[in-house]
């Protein structure tokens, strides 16, 4: 599995918060475009931001880094940040689902 680390560096959290938001609404629509095979947002209490994308083959992954620029464009009209950016093999990645394994059987009274 590969994957794209962004992070980025806002001045307060209220301006993380709003980047996010646009950032989140930009990314959900894009999932099958890019074939995203994972996606996570977080925001941190400095002002910090971090996507982490997480894809199935490295085709899939450069086709989002080369879209990349132009999917922050707006957040970087808007807003002043520091940026970084990596790309990687995912050498762990763990989620717990949420679900039941268990079936409930209805017996007639």
């Amino acid at each position: 599995m590969f994957s794209t680390q962004l992070q980025l560096k806002f001045a307060s959290v209220s301006e993380a918060k709003i980047a996010a938001q646009s950032l989140c609404d930009l990314l959900k629509g894009r999932i099958t475009i890019f074939d995203f095979h994972g996606l996570h947002v977080t925001i941190g209490k400095e002002g910090e931001l971090a996507v982490n994308v997480r894809f199935e083959d490295v085709a899939a992954m450069a086709h989002f880094e080369k879209e990349l620029p132009t999917l922050l464009e707006d957040i970087n009209q808007a807003f002043i940040f520091k940026q970084s950016r990596f790309s990687g093999v995912c050498v762990l990645a763990f989620e717990r689902e949420a679900m039941s394994t268990s079936v409930a059987i209805e017996t007639p009274s």
